[in-house]
């Protein structure tokens, strides 16, 4: 019997790509998590942030903070935060007993979001936000962890602009380094300077057009202004930027645009391919004649775009993802990819917006049972037999990178050259 799910029409993707045998074990709902307990007492409250909590920081042009025609220069206070974040955690997982050192934790403070990307089945406008119980019970459990990584995920992280600030602050008050994406419609000057001033790490900002474009409201010009401000902020705060791409059937001059537009401004790229979604989402209503996927008449296109972008990043184009990654693209759109260590559950999770956990974004929806905050459930067997049937169908950016890491060698040769660089920006990770 065939383990592939058949379309819903001719003109539409399977309803989702896993095995069916594993798409049944994660969506029972008779396993469906439960979420962590209420505390007893009063619920936990996240302290409200000062601003400006640095007011130093508000003094000078944005000018004084980066020197035209001079390259970015890190501090060694920036450099050592970095090392928390990523370094020390990842020693201690090599070190320590046990399976479960968590490096990177996707905090879901949402899972709603302000616009309809027509590829994206990562939200549902009926599910309640995270409340700061969950979220500063979950930053603390972190904490007794070995992870120091935290990125604000969604939906849109910013639908609650206030609420995201007081992550930030108190996830970076403790010594985390935080990662933010977002569409950045809601990225607003007086959002970017709160945010910056609490101790955002990173800025993903997601664009898949220059202008909007049929189911991809996700384009640059309705947020130039925004955009413009966020680059100029950066070296004030010490954050850095990059564009977050998804390659559709429909906006492959825009990737080149789009590519372009941030190497003139500075900063880096990172590519994802358009994917149908790996489990079943009933309120997902895009599947049939959706014009952003990818498929097999888009594919020779495809290939030429990559091999333009591998060549822009040779030759000095700041990237995320490494040349070998973007080149196995062309085998994942033609139906699967070879297995790459995938740490899922070991040294990456996701906390849903209940307390709850899972391995991966992937497994969001997903109804087993992995535990709660303060109670994980990462059992090694289990996840090893489901790894050996997503790996093929998943192609997460970060994860990748998670998982070439542990590989001796590899780590050597990457921290040797990233000490003959000074440690002044990183990109490229895996080659």
């Amino acid at each position: 019997m065939s383990t592939t799910p058949q379309p819903t029409s001719p003109e539409a993707p399977p309803p989702f790509r896993l095995d069916v045998q594993l798409h049944e074990l994660l969506m029972k709902p008779s396993v469906r998590p439960t979420p962590p307990p209420l505390p007893t007492g009063a619920p936990h409250a996240l302290p409200v942030p000062p601003f400006p909590s640095r007011p130093h920081l508000q003094a000078g042009n944005d000018e004084d903070y980066a020197p035209k025609g001079e390259r970015r220069k890190y501090s060694p206070a920036q450099i050592m935060h970095a090392m928390k974040g990523w370094a020390f955690p990842y020693v201690k997982s090599r070190v320590l007993p046990g399976h479960f050192h968590p490096i990177v934790a996707y905090l879901f403070t949402e899972w709603k979001c302000n616009l309809d990307c027509h590829y994206c089945w990562a939200f549902d406008n009926r599910v309640k936000g995270m409340t700061e119980d969950i979220a500063k019970r979950s930053i603390d459990w972190l904490h007794s962890t070995s992870g120091r990584v935290l990125a604000l995920m969604g939906g849109e992280p910013l639908l609650r602009p206030d609420f995201a600030h007081k992550v930030t602050y108190y996830a970076a008050k403790k010594g985390f380094w935080i990662y933010l994406p977002t569409n950045g419609r809601l990225l607003r000057p007086d959002v970017i300077d709160k945010l910056g001033d609490a101790g955002v790490s990173v800025v993903n900002l997601a664009i898949d057009a220059v202008d909007l474009k049929p189911g991809l409201p996700k384009a640059l010009a309705p947020i130039r202004s925004y955009f413009d401000y966020l680059i100029k902020r950066q070296h004030r705060y010490g954050y850095c930027v990059f564009i977050n791409i998804n390659i559709c059937g429909n906006n492959m001059d825009d990737v080149r645009q789009l590519t372009e537009i941030a190497h003139d401004n500075g900063v880096a790229t990172d590519y994802h391919i358009c994917e149908s979604p790996m489990t079943e989402q009933p309120h997902f209503k895009h599947l049939e004649n959706n014009p952003t996927y990818v498929t097999e008449k888009h594919w020779d296109q495809v290939d030429e775009l990559l091999d333009w972008i591998i060549a822009k990043q040779n030759s000095g184009y700041k990237m995320t993802n490494s040349t070998s990654r973007i080149a196995e693209m062309k085998q994942f759109m033609r139906g699967g990819i070879q297995d790459w260590n995938c740490r899922a559950g070991q040294n990456t999770l996701i906390i849903r917006t209940d307390g709850t956990l899972a391995p991966c974004f992937p497994m969001y929806s997903a109804n087993y049972d992995w535990g709660t905050i303060e109670n994980e459930k990462f059992e090694m067997g289990p996840l090893k037999v489901m790894k050996k049937a997503c790996q093929p169908h998943c192609f997460s950016t970060l994860n990748h990178i998670v998982g070439f890491c542990y590989n001796d060698t590899r780590v050597i040769k990457w921290m040797l050259k990233q000490a003959m660089r000074g440690f002044q920006g990183v990109t490229n990770w895996s080659d």
